[in-house]
């Protein structure tokens, strides 16, 4: 099953999809996240797009996608809007 939303700091989530249906361009990572990405490896197929410079741009923790990169890998607080989707959406 593939996956892909985005966590947003507003407490939303939001399910999304590549515009050419299968997998995201840079571009479209770094609109989501606001910027340069950082991808965090939750499991083997998962993973966690969320913006590399988060603390240095002062940007709100998300407490969903904080929760569940928590759960999932032990990962600390996300800074800012996280995409979560399959890693085969990220080339």
């Amino acid at each position: 099953m593939k996956i892909s939303r985005l966590y947003k700091t507003d407490f939303t989530a939001v399910d999304v999809e590549p515009k050419n249906g299968t997998d995201y361009t840079l571009e479209e990572l770094q609109q989501m996240v606001g910027g340069y990405i950082e991808i965090i490896t939750l499991d083997r197929n998962i993973i966690m797009v969320v913006n590399e410079e988060g603390a240095a741009l002062g940007l709100k923790p998300n407490f969903w996608a904080s929760e569940f990169a928590a759960a999932m890998a032990g990962y600390g607080t996300i800074l800012g809007d996280a995409l979560v989707c399959n890693s085969d959406m990220v080339r």
